[in-house]
């Protein structure tokens, strides 16, 4: 099966999204499938990768994201998509990309959509500033509501599938009564992120003895709320514990965030992206508490990336992440991260390591992959299936459980596929 994948947004070095983009699509590969992928870039180019075929186009840094990009022209990536002949077509953006599902029910292609952010989250961001009044704040969040409801439901008619990978993510599908809804939740490498990466060295690069290291690993822009993370070494310090933190990461905050480390003397580190995957999980390893303070995080990889060395986080409690990290972490509703961090620090330090790798455990990229193929054969119809069945003749299949159920992880081999009755 040629499954063409599209997404936008994709960071230049580092992401969630390109984590999740290249293990889809090696899993795909290993299948016995032929992925495609069409990103954007900054120069065309074509290749063969260990996740498939990977096609850059030229795409248009979009302002004020940290160098994201875009493929705007719609009618080169049509002509694209019908040279390609998909399949299936996987989309990984739900603005600039939504056009495609009705590009494929025009070719007669089946489509999915994979929902990697909350639209009811993002549109809301400007109404949770300090200087909006409550009614104020109350008003755009329903209008943000309202806008994202109807876009939802434009997604809903345009593509077979809807694919998220938590409740939280989904909760505005089920609002709008989705009946093609799917969730998936992710996976982590668990050789790459394992507590072996755990380093002296490297801790003494970051923090002296006795001191707590926190980190904060993500892209340093708005809905990622980074500040959130000075105020908790800021609360915690003034408390007297001595923590240090490093802001793993870049994005157009990060100006803005050296200055008020600055201004406030508090001892922060940032390192930029931190492209080597191997450095990256060092770094978590060797930390005490990674902080992801994002309210509109609709899984949080590098949450998971966390636990599976070892290192417990403290979240929002407003976001996902709650449901990915269960008791290995520490949700926080409102601002004191800091007190979240303590009553991390306060559990033992074998026990809340166990914890947090014992979680992240129960996510496996080999589910991940299969249930997405589940959903893809189900669409590419009886002879995909066929094509696909296992040696007892029978296509693979993932568990199915109603999306009002409160989410629980997926072990390794036994992927958690939370499905609506129906496909559109």
């Amino acid at each position: 099966m040629r499954i063409v994948r599209l997404a936008n947004y994709v960071g230049p070095r580092s992401g969630g999204m390109r984590t999740a983009l290249r293990e889809l699509g090696a899993g795909y590969l290993a299948a016995g499938h032929e992925p495609v992928l069409v990103v954007p870039g900054p120069r065309a180019s074509d290749e063969r990768t260990e996740q498939g075929r990977v096609i850059t186009r030229r795409g248009l840094i979009v302002p004020f994201t940290g160098g994201y990009r875009a493929m705007l022209r719609r009618r080169p990536l049509a002509a694209l998509l019908a040279e390609l002949r998909p399949d299936l077509i996987e989309v990984s953006d739900r603005t600039t990309l939504r056009w495609t599902g009705r590009w494929a029910r025009a070719h007669g292609v089946p489509a999915v959509m994979v929902s990697h952010e909350s639209l009811s989250g993002l549109l809301s961001l400007p109404a949770d500033v300090w200087w909006v009044s409550r009614w104020r704040s109350r008003l755009l969040s329903a209008a943000a509501r309202a806008v994202a409801d109807g876009l939802n439901r434009r997604s809903v008619r345009d593509y077979q599938a809807i694919v998220c990978t938590t409740h939280w993510a989904a909760a505005e599908f089920c609002r709008i009564d989705a009946p093609n809804l799917t969730l998936i939740p992710l996976g982590v490498d668990l050789t790459l992120f394992s507590p072996l990466r755990r380093s002296a060295s490297v801790r003494a690069s970051y923090a002296g003895p006795g001191q707590v290291l926190l980190v904060h690993c993500a892209r340093l822009s708005v809905e990622k709320k980074p500040g959130r993370a000075l105020t908790a070494l800021a609360g915690l310090r003034a408390a007297g514990t001595d923590a240090v933190l490093v802001m793993a990461g870049d994005g157009p905050l990060r100006g803005r965030l050296e200055r008020t480390a600055r201004r406030r003397c508090l001892p922060v580190r940032f390192t930029g992206f931190v492209t080597d995957p191997a450095a990256l999980a060092a770094l978590l390893a060797s930390a005490d508490v990674m902080l992801a303070p994002g309210p509109v995080e609709t899984f949080g990889l590098a949450a998971l990336e966390a636990l599976a060395c070892g290192t417990p986080v403290v979240v929002s409690a407003d976001s996902a992440l709650p449901e990915v990290a269960g008791d290995a972490g520490i949700a926080v509703r409102g601002e004191d991260f800091a007190d979240g961090v303590r009553q991390v620090l306060g559990r033992g330090h074998a026990e809340r390591r166990a914890t947090a790798r014992a979680r992240a455990r129960e996510f496996g990229w080999r589910s991940s992959v299969a249930a997405f193929l589940t959903v893809h054969r189900d669409l590419a119809g009886p002879e995909e299936q066929t094509n696909n069945a296992d040696s007892t003749g029978k296509a693979p299949a993932a568990g199915t459980a109603s999306p009002a159920t409160t989410i629980t992880a997926p072990a390794p081999e036994n992927p958690l596929v939370l499905s609506r009755a129906g496909k559109a």
